[in-house]
């Protein structure tokens, strides 16, 4: 179970998305979010890619970067 910032769950989910954008939202259980992410991840990259002609699609790494602080950021929703 993810409890919070700095938790070895939400460590654990940064990493996945730097790797793929939206991973670490899917194993945070985050699943719409993690769609977002990725699409956004497949938009920027493919983005990148036609405007700059380059084989490196940074948009993509871009995008991870940001899906990354949002899984090391999450909290998790109190329960009453």
């Amino acid at each position: 179970m993810v409890n919070g910032q700095g938790s070895t769950g939400n460590v654990i989910a940064a990493i996945c998305s730097l790797i793929v954008p939206g991973l670490g939202q899917l194993v945070q259980g985050r699943v719409l979010s993690a769609i977002l992410w990725f699409a956004a991840g497949c938009i920027a990259g493919g983005l990148t890619w036609i405007l700059t002609l380059s084989l490196f699609p940074f948009g993509w790494f871009v995008v991870s970067l940001f899906s990354c602080i949002s899984a090391a950021l999450y909290r998790r929703p109190v329960q009453r």
